[in-house]
């Protein structure tokens, strides 16, 4: 039996092994994705947060999702009965929790179950899994690390090439390409923004993917600001959710409209759903930029309380994933020359528990505040150097050596040797 569970294609073999704060992290971030923009994927969210929940010892919880995510997957497939080759993951959950809680016989008979699903629904090819398996995990896998979304990209290729009619994989194979190459050379941008003209063509209400599109538009030097205010028009007709484009939508009227502009309608998609804690997450961030752009301090006390009250409401409403509120917090204290908060949120972070990406992140932006507020350029590279010491790829890392190596090359800094010998060892 313990083999049979081992061979099972779900989340408890993927070989996931997320911190328990990257499963409290999860867990945040896949309540906010609404059960409108992210129909096509409930059965799935469903199933990741039944794992998540499993893991953290919510076995009770665990049952629920895994139930409603099979009854999801009924609805979206239209089917009747409790078949399809959609429900084997589902199905090897199942077998797991029971297996774990020690329900042998009901473990079993879900042992069952798969294998009568596989059977009924083989794989198109012999040598690889059913698309709808590879689906599930490319998109599971995207909500991991820089390593998961190259494998996600991989899986969401071999069930398109299968079952080229789904829709939604692929526009998912473009959501994690632009996450997983977004700083990658041009030609690489050249060939996802090519898939993703195509991918809208066939998805064109998907509004997160016609933002990443207009954004990309940008990048090749076009005039944005009519797209980017019809996009707005779009959104105030739709539910408000991760899924939903805002995020993107918010970014393109800071970047190529005003931030102005951006603060008005991060505040009328608020006032038409005061309850949703994303559409106040993507407000603290317009606001929170708003103030550190302005050089002269020149900002109506309106704006700024405003934008610290959002930013502490939101760092409530999220207690396991606001680490980049907390960090946007402090640094508007350090910009409005109003240090010993901003050093009291920094300590606080600073003596957290921290898994090595949110680390990595924190030590970036705390080196800059270090240099730029607290005039320390000697504890502004150590910081560099804890973040760059991490051994995970992320701009966080690349902009801290990148740092590291300017202050190194103009020989000026004292620590100029010490940084040299940190360089060097690190290409070991």
């Amino acid at each position: 039996m313990e083999s049979k569970l081992e061979a099972l294609q779900c989340h408890f073999t993927w070989d996931l092994e997320p911190s328990i704060s990257k499963l409290l992290q999860l867990k945040e971030k896949l309540e906010d994705i609404g059960s409108e923009e992210g129909y096509s994927w409930l059965g799935h969210i469903y199933n990741l947060q039944g794992y998540i929940h499993h893991q953290l010892g919510f076995t009770d919880e665990a049952r629920s999702f895994f139930n409603k995510s099979a009854e999801a997957f009924r609805q979206m497939r239209n089917a009747v009965a409790d078949t399809g080759p959609w429900l084997v993951v589902n199905y090897g959950n199942r077998a797991w929790l029971h297996h774990l809680q020690g329900e042998q016989a009901e473990s079993q008979a879900y042992l069952a179950k798969v294998d009568a699903l596989t059977e009924e629904h083989p794989s198109p090819s012999q040598e690889e899994l059913h698309p709808e398996i590879y689906a599930e995990q490319a998109w599971t896998l995207m909500k991991f690390g820089p390593d998961q979304k190259l494998l996600a990209v991989e899986y969401f290729q071999r069930a398109i090439r299968m079952q080229p009619d789904m829709l939604e994989w692929h526009s998912s194979h473009i959501l994690v390409l632009v996450s997983a190459f977004n700083h990658s050379n041009s030609a690489m941008m050249d060939s996802i923004f090519e898939k993703m003209k195509i991918a809208l063509r066939h998805d064109p209400e998907n509004l997160f993917l016609a933002a990443l599109h207009v954004e990309a538009c940008a990048r090749n030097r076009k005039q944005i600001q009519d797209e980017v205010r019809e996009l707005a028009r779009r959104l105030l007709k739709k539910s408000v959710s991760s899924y939903s484009g805002i995020k993107v939508i918010l970014r393109l009227y800071r970047m190529y409209v005003s931030f102005d502009e951006a603060i008005d309608l991060a505040e009328e998609v608020l006032e038409r759903h005061p309850e949703q804690r994303y559409a106040k997450k993507c407000a603290a961030v317009c606001y929170s930029k708003k103030i550190l752009q302005d050089k002269h301090l020149r900002l109506e006390h309106s704006l700024i309380s405003r934008a610290i009250a959002l930013c502490r409401e939101v760092i409530s409403l999220y207690p396991h994933s606001s680490l980049k509120c907390r960090i946007a917090l402090a640094n508007v204290y350090g910009h409005l020359k109003r240090r010993h908060e901003a050093d009291e949120v920094y300590d606080q972070l600073l003596e957290s528990q921290l898994d090595p990406e949110q680390a990595q992140m924190l030590y970036c932006y705390y080196a800059r505040y270090a240099h730029l507020v607290q005039r320390d350029s000697s504890k502004s590279i150590e910081y560099y150097m804890r973040a760059a010491v991490i051994p995970l790829k992320s701009v966080y890392r690349d902009k801290s050596l990148q740092i590291l190596e300017r202050i190194q090359e103009q020989k000026q800094n004292p620590r100029c040797g010490e940084i040299e010998m940190f360089l060097a060892q690190l290409q070991l």
